[in-house]
């Protein structure tokens, strides 16, 4: 797939008028670095000189709400398309432009407006610096709870848009569980504002229609969020798991007793051969598994006491403390990148699993990955643990090879992945959201569903302005397609 060309002339004086000229954009190299996200077949694409999809025709930054309305309503007024983008984290093209978009920067709405101490809230601008957040966060003495590896690389509105989730969701939840209200601007212009409340009995929940809407039906631009008091203490212990299934049985137990560890990491063989070389414990019990509990310290002495009581059942050991020290010390750092960079097909898919079929799809996805390609990576860990299910996180490697095999492989890696979790009863996507490249799934797993999110989309944007052709949804005439294969 070429890249197209940016529009001549196109949108860029009327984005000016509303942002001024310095914080519109319409040079090749801008618009090339917009024209993609951390989509991995998009930096394959980009390997080769291509795109996943076209170029955008301009960039924009307001500064504002206000200027965010007024492009949007240009948008309606001179017949362009937008789309929201933040700092570019998102590996499912959420942002990819389709049909040259503009796309709408919003990172110069940074700030934190206030921290309500009284009420738990934090209130802030949807383009701040994730990792800046928590930071200012913790210096009052709170946390958000949401910490994602890519926190230091993304946005808070990218967070809500995305409908992500952080490495300490199973004790505060995911982005869902945390916001608590928000505003957004609709592709009329209109403001929608959900203020802020413990909880609501006026219909359906409007946060849920723009958390995880990825900018297809709104523009966040402002969030109240649940906010947690720093931990007093946070103790972390390695476990050495003589099977899988005995780790995850112990997973389980724990969330269904109603125990909130901070942090649940389980890991499959392969992934556990590579943290515990040389560490005695793992000779005999293979399976490395890394809690941490936090909170006062009796409390958390509790947790870990009856949590460990569990583990012990399913015959774990207390191991080195080594793989929990290297984990704090990369916790938000990606291993992709370098591969990527040498010519490896690598990527990662997150999906969800009840409990009771984890382990068949475990199995199931390791073989069907392994009969594409024997010779390929295939790992998998469990890092987001509830009360009803997990989430399954595994890497996928394929070996340096021409693009034409690779991509094929690397489509039939997804679908085989992505088909199964709908067979065991899962969905296709935890918290890295669809954006572009789980299209091709959403109808199965939503069916109905995915219809009446199409009515919805239809009915706040009947022109199809804000980001389309994301989340299964139709299209704006003449957008390219994003080829699996």
């Amino acid at each position: 797939m070429s890249a197209a060309s940016p529009q001549t002339g196109g949108p860029a004086a009327s984005l000016a008028a509303v942002v001024g000229p310095t914080h519109v954009s319409t040079d090749a190299e801008t618009l090339t670095r917009y024209a993609r996200d951390r989509l991995p077949f998009g930096i394959f694409r980009a390997r080769s000189g291509g795109l996943p999809g076209t170029m955008p025709a301009a960039v924009a930054k307001p500064a504002s709400e206000e200027e965010i309305v007024r492009l949007v309503e240009s948008s309606a007024r001179d017949g362009f398309r937008i789309i929201p983008f933040g700092l570019g984290s998102g590996v499912l093209g959420g942002t990819i432009p389709l049909g040259g978009e503009v796309m709408l920067d919003v990172t110069r709405l940074d700030k934190l407006l206030a921290i309500d101490e009284t009420n738990g809230l934090a209130t802030v601008q949807a383009g701040m610096n994730g990792g800046e957040f928590e930071r200012a966060l913790n210096a009052a003495g709170w946390t958000c709870g949401h910490l994602p590896q890519s926190i230091n690389i993304s946005t808070v509105g990218g967070w809500a848009a995305c409908r992500g989730g952080g490495q300490a969701s199973s004790r505060y939840g995911k982005i869902e569980d945390i916001v608590v209200g928000l505003r957004a601007v609709l592709p009329d212009g209109r403001i929608l504002d959900v203020r802020p409340v413990a909880r609501r009995a006026v219909g359906p929940s409007l946060i849920d229609l723009l958390v995880g809407s990825e900018g297809t039906l709104g523009i966040i631009t402002e969030l109240t969020l649940r906010i947690f008091r720093t931990p007093a203490i946070e103790k972390g212990v390695v476990l050495a798991f003589p099977s899988q299934d005995a780790a995850l049985n112990a997973a389980r137990r724990i969330m269904q007793a109603e125990l909130r560890p901070q942090v649940v990491r389980i890991y499959d063989e392969i992934e556990s051969r590579e943290r515990t070389k040389d560490i005695e414990a793992f000779r005999t019990k293979p399976i490395l598994a890394i809690m941490v509990f936090c909170g006062t310290a009796r409390t958390a002495a509790a947790e870990e006491e009856e949590s460990l009581a569990i583990c012990r059942e399913e015959g774990a050991d207390i191991a080195d403390d080594g793989p929990l020290t290297h984990w704090r010390e990369v916790r938000y750092e990606s291993y992709s990148g370098k591969w990527q960079a040498a010519g490896y097909f690598m990527d990662t898919i997150e999906v969800c699993a009840p409990w009771s079929s984890l382990a068949t799809l475990y199995d199931t996805c390791r073989n069907a990955a392994l009969s594409i390609c024997p010779e390929m990576h295939f790992g998998a860990h469990w890092s987001h643990v509830y009360p009803e299910g997990a989430c399954q996180y595994m890497t996928i490697r394929l070996p340096p090879m021409p693009d034409e095999q690779g991509l094929a492989l690397h489509a039939r890696l997804w679908d085989a992945i992505e088909s199964a979790t709908l067979d065991c009863g899962g969905t296709v996507a935890h918290h890295h959201g669809a954006g572009v490249f789980r299209n091709p799934w959403l109808k199965r797993e939503l069916g109905t569903g995915l219809d009446v999110l199409q009515a919805i989309k239809d009915a706040l944007d009947p022109d199809n302005r804000l980001n389309p052709g994301k989340l299964g949804l139709r299209p704006a005439a003449g957008a390219v397609e994003v080829r699996h294969g």
